[in-house]
């Protein structure tokens, strides 16, 4: 009998971290502990919140013998490929985002189309994504939604933009998904109360799997009665206007 030969390429895990500073095995499955144990190649978004995070979580774990490097805003693309390197001498690595899933508004991603370019495995593993925790508690459209990042920063343009929103929600009954700087929260959630039709639903999930955790969805009307302080609170925006 024949038997097809192991693939000798290391593994790409996706390692989802937690959302806050709260205790990861209260969020997180004990399977993301195992991978940590087991690998010491790492690509993530900033290296301290990366090493506090893998010391948290395995604490006899030799920060010494880890491999780190890094991938955000500042990162050239062109250094990305030799960061999996050790994938293709069968070692894995594993890709780490500062909060959250990696590759979901995330540089990570770039790193994921890049392994899989090569032949590399990619193993993506459970862990929180706060979009995805903000729309199954948002009581919207979960059939259909789009996640738009951040909205643009000149009020003009935010404002065009929020109202386009609002119109491709009502049009296709699709619920729009959006974030915001937190230290931009307050000004934002001004903005909506301000722009937004009366009707229109607006879902504000704070501080996901954190104490701190708010999460209300309420139409505009609603919420023009009420203040908020989301200054600096990392929050996951949700609207959808249905007539």
């Amino acid at each position: 009998m024949d038997f097809k030969p192991l693939d000798p390429k290391g593994k790409l895990y996706l390692i989802p971290t937690r959302l806050g500073d709260d205790v990861p095995l209260e969020v997180l499955p004990i399977s993301i502990k195992k991978v940590l144990e087991q690998v010491n190649h790492y690509i993530v978004e900033n290296e301290k919140p990366a090493r506090r995070f893998i010391k948290k979580v395995s604490p006899s774990k030799s920060q010494r013998a880890l491999v780190i490097n890094t991938v955000n805003k500042y990162t050239d693309v062109s250094e990305i490929p030799g960061y999996l390197t050790p994938c293709l001498n069968g070692e894995s690595i594993g890709l780490l985002s500062d909060a959250g899933c990696p590759g979901i508004a995330d540089p990570g991603a770039e790193v994921v189309r890049i392994a899989h370019e090569k032949g590399i495995q990619v193993t993506p593993l459970v862990g929180p994504s706060s979009i995805l925790l903000a729309m199954m508690s948002s009581g919207m459209n979960g059939q259909n939604f789009t996640f738009n990042g951040y909205l643009p920063i000149d009020k003009n343009e935010r404002k065009s933009t929020i109202k386009l929103l609002e119109k491709t929600s009502l049009e296709k009954n699709q619920a729009q998904v959006f974030i915001e700087t937190p230290y931009r929260n307050d000004k934002m959630f001004a903005d909506l109360k301000s722009i937004l039709h009366a009707s229109t639903r607006l879902c504000i999930a704070t501080d996901i799997t954190l104490t701190t955790e708010f999460i209300a969805a309420k139409t505009v009307e609603e919420w023009q009665k009420e203040e908020v302080d989301l200054h600096k609170r990392p929050t996951i925006y949700i609207i959808q206007r249905d007539q």
